[in-house]
């Protein structure tokens, strides 16, 4: 068997890429982690020396004489006198992630059998992993490289870091969030939206659908009736069912929700007033008044999701909850349109009692979202950043979206266009007979990233027709030529039917 000090092996242990995003420092820990962790490295063997694997791997020896040093600290490497550096048997010591137990295998237990919820069940996301390094991206709720503020985030991240911010938000806070973020999404965001609240009618979330299921767990059960947008928001109406409810299909139309066709019965109505998901329209003045009425006299709760609310539209409207005199309305907002939404950060406004309800369990479940992050979003909303980063992403959003629209009708007029006055994306109706998911297919081998419509509605078939085209992450030059290649895919597969 040939020895780990072999150099030419060691080398086959590593995949160093120039386009990782990670230094190539943090590469070699990880893949010597990785090493150690799935048992490839005996304790008895001792790692090539840092002169030898740095030259085999192309590397300054500096650079791997720091990854040992790291790797030392952290506990994976003992370094040895005049013997090199070796596994630490401690971490040997304990079973790998994933190993039997003897012979027993893991998957004589009938796990499905066992669960109290159908997670699994459920339709999956839309997983759109390779639309970075499509040419044509036009994908609904990523950010734009481009356009993300780094070296604001980054300045803010630093200061988080400090030796007094740490000593502030490091302690476990059990229940409570940062008071500096709840202040500035008092003083900030909610006001954007017309939203005015006192600090115990807040509570931060590890994101919108975070909170949506809070709500679903702490309000929702079997034989709870919830209304929703038909077209809606389908992770919504996922946990909604997870959570035992009976989800009831509302219709929608250019004025936003049919208040009108609200079932009977229903306790709970969920809706995205600002922008629709996914339609992007806006719920009418006199349909916002009927649904709040409605609500009144038939005891009603609404959820009204921001959705995609927090850029500056062409005719911004404010939020349900700022005219809301019962204390019916539950606000649930978020940062994932406008920061990025792999910071998952979100919140819910809503009466004080209500919110000390979540609070407790949030606290059994997380007990609070990680206290450094709300400290960095803090201080980037209270040093202005935000307020910038929208005034810029609206601006640029407003021309793509024009730009697109105007393509459609050159290049594929035959798709009606959902007009609104706002929003991330635009909603298409193919003619009858137009199979989106075909068409996705066909767009994604020529390089355009697009989504199919019926995942957004209860019945998937009622939503064969229809495409979703989002503006956030493609470059304004790139929308002529990607509309240009979507339109040869719908043809070329017209001319094959």
């Amino acid at each position: 068997m040939a020895q780990r000090t072999d150099p030419a092996i060691w080398s086959g242990l590593f995949r160093l890429s120039p386009d990782s995003g990670q230094t190539l420092q943090a590469q070699i820990r990880q893949a010597i982690v990785a090493a150690i962790l799935d048992r490839q490295i005996a304790a008895s063997m001792p790692l090539p020396s840092c002169r030898v694997l740095a030259d085999r791997l192309g590397v300054a020896r500096g650079t791997v004489v720091l990854a040992f040093q790291q790797l030392v600290d952290q506990g994976f490497l003992v370094a040895r006198e005049r013997r090199g550096h070796f596994v630490n048997p401690d971490v040997l010591a304990s079973p790998p992630a994933g190993a039997p137990f003897g012979d027993r295998a893991l998957s004589a237990i009938d796990w499905k059998a066992r669960r109290r919820i159908a997670a699994t069940d459920l339709p999956e996301p839309t997983k759109q992993d390779n639309w970075m390094k499509a040419p044509y991206p036009f994908v609904y709720g990523q950010f734009d490289p481009a356009l993300f503020p780094t070296a604001e985030w980054r300045e803010c991240n630093r200061m988080a870091l400090a030796v007094l911010e740490i000593r502030d938000w490091a302690g476990d806070r059990i229940d409570q969030d940062d008071p500096l973020l709840i202040e500035q999404i008092q003083a900030r965001l909610l006001p954007r939206r017309g939203i005015f609240a006192n600090p115990d009618e807040i509570i931060v979330t590890l994101g919108a659908q975070n909170a949506i299921y809070m709500l679903s767990r702490l309000l929702m059960g079997t034989g709870t009736r919830v209304a929703m947008e038909d077209p809606g928001y389908p992770e919504a109406r996922d946990v909604f069912r997870l959570s035992g409810a009976e989800v009831l299909p509302t219709p929608v139309d250019g004025d936003g929700l049919d208040v009108g066709a609200i079932p009977k019965g229903a306790d709970y109505v969920f809706v995205t007033p600002n922008h629709h998901c996914p339609t992007m329209v806006a719920m009418s003045e006199t349909r916002r008044a009927a649904l709040l009425a409605d609500a009144e006299a038939n005891d009603r709760v609404i959820i009204e999701d921001g959705y995609d609310s927090q850029l500056a539209d062409d005719a911004p409207q404010q939020a349900l909850k700022s005219v809301d005199r019962s204390g019916r309305v539950i606000y649930v907002g978020s940062m994932s349109k406008t920061l990025a939404p792999g910071l998952r950060l979100g919140f819910i406004v809503a009466p004080a009692p209500l919110v000390a309800e979540l609070r407790a369990l949030r606290r059994f479940m997380m007990r609070h979202p990680p206290a450094n992050n709300q400290r960095a979003v803090a201080l980037f909303l209270s040093l202005g950043h935000h307020e910038a980063l929208v005034r810029r992403l609206s601006s640029s959003f407003q021309e793509r979206r024009e730009r697109l629209i105007s393509e459609l009708r050159l290049q594929m007029p035959e798709w009606k266009i959902t007009r609104t006055s706002g929003g991330t994306s635009v909603w298409l109706e193919g003619p009858r007979g137009s199979d989106a998911r075909g068409v996705v297919e066909a767009a994604a081998a020529r390089g355009v990233v697009t989504q199919a419509g019926a995942r957004y509605f209860d019945d998937a078939e009622t939503g064969s027709r229809f495409l979703r085209l989002g503006i956030s992450s493609i470059p304004l030059n790139h929308i002529e030529p990607g509309i240009r290649e979507l339109a040869s895919a719908i043809g070329r597969r017209s001319a094959a039917a």
